[in-house]
């Protein structure tokens, strides 16, 4: 930088040196010529007075002569004094003609002179434009260096840049490469998972079928040996054996010799194997109507006849090997399935106040996280950890689909009203629905945020989600009907049995009844104690829409009444943590709680 204004300002001294050299020609010749003439004008007005000097002089020389010598020649004098005349005319002339020159060359002085002064300003209007120019350049080559300095800098970073992104193409074409081979041993590795889960599927199966005809066996034998007992004859009864051998006699005819004859027919040859079964299952069901009680016989029938607000815990049991996610009562209340970490789906049956295992569904690979019976409770449908969703059969335990596409876990998954197709969220922020007769995923929508709970109408699919909304989805186009913002994280959802109410439960720990037919907000529930306890507490309405039923993270289940929006019920000292998902049996006689721990709990009024 110090050479560079070193040189800088030799040259704009050099430029000054050379203006002033080039003026002083130009004016100094402009000049020259009316100086030499003023200079000559001065030596003939110096000569002139010299010579009227020395006219002076002679003149008085003369005089004085004549003065001395008045008797000289008289013509001598005269041509003199002639002469001297002359002289003095042309003298004279000469001196009006030179005063005449001199007064022009005053005025061309003066005009000079102003001409000069006009220069000089211009000079100095010149010098000061000069020096506005020479800070302007000094200050345009500054900024000349300092865009050359940034041009150089740019360039370098240009160059940078480049030598990174030629570094990056290079990478992302390794990559690039990388991901192909990766995408083309996923699919490998895919095709063999899913050949393995085939065969998987076919082992479980064959391992239920096994367990079936070993339970029919056994069951067989069970009635065969029932079938062996004496049976006693009851009035009642609308079964009758006659003997198959031998003709009819009048004798035989009479009642008191059938009756006398059937107890040793019985006895020495067993009956065919069609009536058998027929005595066998007569003999079964008389002896569960014998066992059953009325509660027993409403929980089967599944129909809600009075909803029982639980006050009592009737079975307290610990159902899987770990943490409890999911529970669920079939439609006809006489089932109850409840899924945990332990990767098992078990099945209970509610008899006498009290839940007994009936099975297992195996094949999940991961915890299970929701469950959901067909309408007509022949199929359960749980959502897993695994990122799948499984379909079984109830009465076969039979493992029917494996419905995998989601690229995170699948928090919660139900049927539609059709039965044929199913929606699954998961926290890949998706939804999916799929087509249980073709068993492909029919749509994929994007929610924009982690989906925890869903809910089905006809045509309306709601959900819940992890950034505080519910949002209800149009089947048909695939869009957003309309959004609903929560104060806290949405946990739950659930409808009442007209599907004209949405319960919802957010992690603000407030429980809400929106009313679908006007979208507005019907009732809002809270409780001093009442605190959700995860992110996929489940709440649920009881089976006339009157209550509300959620368990809180100190163990504690809630109802509350939902006309007056008051706490009904509250029910502790059974579960010893968190209360996962809570479930009322479609007759409302039962009310069942699962917690992190292993601990069911089934609650009833009794």
């Amino acid at each position: 930088m110090t050479g560079h204004r070193a040189v800088a300002e030799c040259l704009w001294k050099r430029h000054i040196a050379e203006q002033l050299k080039l003026r002083d020609r130009l004016q100094r010749q402009a000049f020259e010529e009316i100086i030499q003439q003023y200079n000559r004008l001065l030596e003939k007005s110096d000569l002139q007075a010299v010579l009227s000097e020395r006219l002076q002089t002679d003149k008085f020389d003369l005089q004085s002569r004549q003065d001395l010598s008045p008797g000289v020649d008289a013509g001598r004098s005269d041509a003199l004094l002639q002469e001297m005349a002359q002289i003095r005319i042309r003298h004279q002339e000469e001196l009006t003609e030179l005063h005449k020159k001199r007064g022009e060359l005053a005025q061309n002085v003066i005009q000079l002179n102003n001409q000069l002064q006009q220069k000089d300003k211009e000079i100095q209007s010149n010098e000061a434009k000069m020096q506005e120019y020479q800070q302007r350049i000094a200050e345009l080559e500054g900024e000349c260096r300092e865009l050359r300095s940034s041009l150089q800098d740019l360039e370098r970073a240009n160059q940078t840049l480049k030598d990174e992104y030629d570094a990056l193409q290079i990478t992302f074409s390794a990559l690039e490469e990388k991901l192909r081979r990766t995408t083309e041993d996923n699919q490998e590795l895919v095709s063999r998972w899913m050949a393995e889960k085939a065969q998987e599927a076919n082992r479980l199966n064959a391992e239920n079928e096994k367990d079936c005809r070993r339970r029919q066996a056994k069951l067989q034998k069970e009635l065969a040996d029932a079938a062996k007992e004496p049976l006693p004859l009851d009035p009642d009864d609308d079964i009758e054996v006659l003997p198959e051998e031998a003709p009819e006699t009048p004798a035989e005819s009479s009642p008191g010799r059938m009756v006398s004859r059937t107890p040793s027919k019985r006895a020495s040859q067993p009956p065919p194997a069609g009536l058998l079964d027929s005595i066998s299952m007569s003999n079964l069901s008389r002896r569960r109507s014998v066992n059953s009680s009325p509660d027993s016989t409403e929980t089967n029938t599944g129909v809600c006849v009075e909803v029982r607000v639980p006050s009592t815990a009737l079975h307290v049991f610990d159902a899987h090997d770990g943490e409890v996610n999911a529970v669920r009562f079939s439609p006809g209340s006489r089932l109850l399935a409840t899924g945990g970490m332990d990767r098992r789906v078990k099945l209970w049956e509610v008899v006498s106040g009290r839940c007994e295992l009936k099975g297992a569904l195996t094949g999940s690979n991961a915890g299970i996280t929701s469950i959901e019976f067909d309408s007509a409770g022949s199929y359960l449908l749980a959502a897993s950890n695994d990122f799948a969703s499984r379909i079984w059969t109830v009465d076969d335990y039979r493992l029917r689909h494996t419905l995998t596409g989601h690229s995170g876990k699948v928090l919660s998954a139900r049927f539609l009203l059709d039965n044929a197709r199913i929606v699954s969220g998961s926290y890949d922020r998706t939804l999916k629905l799929w087509d249980l007769r073709s068993k492909v995923c029919m749509k994929t929508v994007f929610a924009g945020s982690s989906c925890n709970d869903i809910v089905c109408t006809e045509q309306c699919v709601m959900s819940g989600h992890f950034d505080k909304k519910v949002r209800f989805w149009d089947i048909r186009s695939e869009s957003i009907v309309r959004e609903l913002e929560l104060l806290g994280r949405v946990t739950s959802l659930d409808l009442n049995h007209d599907r004209t109410e949405l319960l919802t439960c957010s992690r603000d720990d407030i429980v809400k009844i929106i009313d679908l037919r006007s979208n507005a907000m019907r009732q809002t529930f809270s409780a001093q104690g009442f605190k959700c306890g995860s992110d996929w507490t489940r709440v649920t309405f009881s089976p006339d829409g009157g209550y509300v039923a959620a368990g809180s993270a100190d163990g504690t289940l809630y109802v509350w009444n939902v006309l007056s929006g008051k706490v009904e019920r509250t029910l502790d000292k059974h579960h010893s943590s968190a209360i996962n998902a809570v479930s009322w049996s479609p007759s409302g006689s039962h009310v069942v709680s699962v917690e992190k721990g292993s601990k069911v709990v089934l609650w009833s009024d009794m």
